[in-house]
């Protein structure tokens, strides 16, 4: 059967031109959408997101499936699958290798949850590491490959403050700018408060935080995750 005509493209996903493969272009967009959908999406949702018929969204995820990129549950929910960390452990290498110990001496020195964020285009971020404290009561868990908007949460928050002011700008980046690092509460999970700031001399615009439930001292917090970023700096040069 025929494929359906495909919705709009949504802002910062690529759009099909005549010199691209279309099949390839959809299997690529199921991986964009599953990952958007972390819990999962039925046959039927890939298909009317992707906008293909059920038949072509099948054999695409069977495909798919095939190489460990995506996966099945048992109510048949699709999501992306562990072949995905096997491609991506090449991918900025180099800076996820000095970043760790950075995270790992954050983590102990704050018990709370580390990242590293990088901007994946105008509008998102995705969160290239994650490390969490061994010895806290409780902490933050988040997905590595995770991606968020740009404008909601700390880590996008310190990469927007790290370009020129802009008209309509959230207020929460214009403070970011004056104290050097950004706070949220509750914007990408809810009763989590985020504290990040921007890694100079990236080759990719990259923030650094702190995720954690409860803040005793935000500026303390925020002076630790300054020294982490800037330590990371030093290192990347």
């Amino acid at each position: 059967m025929s494929e359906t005509n495909a919705e709009p493209t949504a802002p910062g996903v690529a759009e099909l031109d005549s010199g691209m493969s279309k099949t390839l272009h959809n299997g690529l967009r199921i991986l964009e959408v599953l990952a958007e959908h972390p819990r999962g999406l039925t046959l039927n949702e890939i298909a009317e997101r992707v906008g293909v018929h059920r038949t072509v969204a099948h054999r695409l995820v069977r495909t798919l499936e095939a190489h460990r990129l995506c996966r099945r549950d048992d109510v048949k929910r699709i999501s992306l699958g562990t072949g995905l960390v096997h491609l991506s452990e090449p991918v900025e290498q180099d800076l996820r290798t000095l970043a760790r110990p950075v995270l790992e001496e954050l983590t102990e020195r704050t018990q709370a949850t580390a990242h590293l964020v990088v901007q994946e285009d105008e509008q998102q971020v995705r969160m290239l590491m994650i490390v969490e404290p061994r010895r806290a009561r409780m902490h933050v868990s988040f997905r590595p490959g995770q991606v968020d908007p740009i404008d909601r949460g700390s880590a996008g928050l310190a990469l927007l403050a790290a370009a020129p002011a802009r008209e309509h700008e959230r207020d929460e980046v214009r403070s970011t700018r004056e104290r050097g690092f950004a706070v949220s509460y509750g914007e990408i999970a809810p009763s989590v408060t985020g504290i990040s700031a921007l890694v100079p001399g990236t080759e990719r615009p990259t923030s650094l935080g702190l995720s954690l439930f409860e803040v005793d001292d935000e500026r303390e917090l925020g002076r630790a995750v300054l020294d982490a970023a800037h330590r990371l700096s030093t290192l990347l040069r």
